[in-house]
């Protein structure tokens, strides 16, 4: 299937690991411009190299710390026309809530969610006002309509991109632009490799994913951890011309874990 991308530039937020790069690699594959994002500047570089070789694909860095202000605005001078934006870019660690300082809350809701309204706010109006199937994508989590007692932090910012994407797609109306979330369920990126490494340190990989999805996602139907790639493939398709019906609306991709109908 032909995703139609050829000619669209795209922003990805936190694109050098995990679910980002993954989604900039899908991307880049259609043949979109990807525009590399992350704090460090050799791990951005490499990425964007690598991409670029590999697809014969343009690319572009923006080594950018975008909770800073600042350097935000850098990205915007930088970059100030793009056809897709993909607020992926979010921390998160075990916390109970007793643990938590009102400093580790607004560090997360500055990084998983002000950073993507911010970036929101600055595109949105020049994607209306091309209506040319612009795309803004929040990459959010099975936590947000399934939170963890283990990371309430985290879960709350997750359910306001799902809100802010909701608000946002009315601005839409009548255009050709949309705005959407992807929910992910538990995936196999390079932290939760480690993670598992340090929960069965004498077990094979497929026997640690085993035993986690066993022990830990026992909900889930596929009883593995989805892979990066399957994540962006799908946000690929939700970014194409072809996927212009889906609006507002929070997709879940999440191998059965939640056990609810919606």
């Amino acid at each position: 299937m032909d995703l139609q991308l050829k000619g669209k530039t795209a922003l990805v937020t936190g694109s050098t690991k995990g679910i980002g790069r993954a989604i900039a690699e899908s991307l880049a594959h259609e043949g979109a411009t990807v525009i590399i994002n992350g704090r460090n500047q050799t791990e951005v570089h490499k990425i964007a190299t690598e991409l670029a070789e590999k697809y014969a694909v343009k690319t572009a860095e923006a080594p950018f710390d975008l909770v800073d202000d600042a350097q935000r605005a850098q990205l915007f001078d930088s970059f100030p026309d793009i056809d897709i934006l993909v607020n992926n870019m979010a921390i998160f660690a075990d916390a109970r809530f007793d643990e938590l300082t009102l400093d580790d809350w607004r560090q997360y809701f500055e990084v998983n969610s002000l950073a993507g309204i911010a970036l929101s706010k600055f595109y949105l109006p020049k994607l209306l006002k091309k209506n040319d199937n612009g795309r803004i994508i929040f990459i959010a989590s099975e936590a947000a309509i399934m939170p963890s007692p283990e990371m309430p932090h985290y879960s709350m910012t997750k359910t306001m991109n799902l809100s802010l994407a909701k608000s946002l797609s009315h601005e839409t109306t009548g255009t050709t632009v949309t705005v959407n979330t992807v929910m992910p369920g538990s995936t196999l990126t390079e932290g939760v490799e480690k993670l598992l490494e340090s929960l069965f340190p004498d077990l094979t990989a497929s026997a640690r994913e085993a035993k986690f999805m066993a022990e830990n996602r026992s909900t889930s139907t596929i009883q593995r951890l989805i892979r990066p790639e399957e994540i962006g493939n799908f946000v690929s398709f939700v970014a194409s011309p072809l996927a212009a019906a889906f609006s507002g609306a929070a997709l879940r991709m999440d191998g059965g874990l939640v056990p609810t109908i919606f």
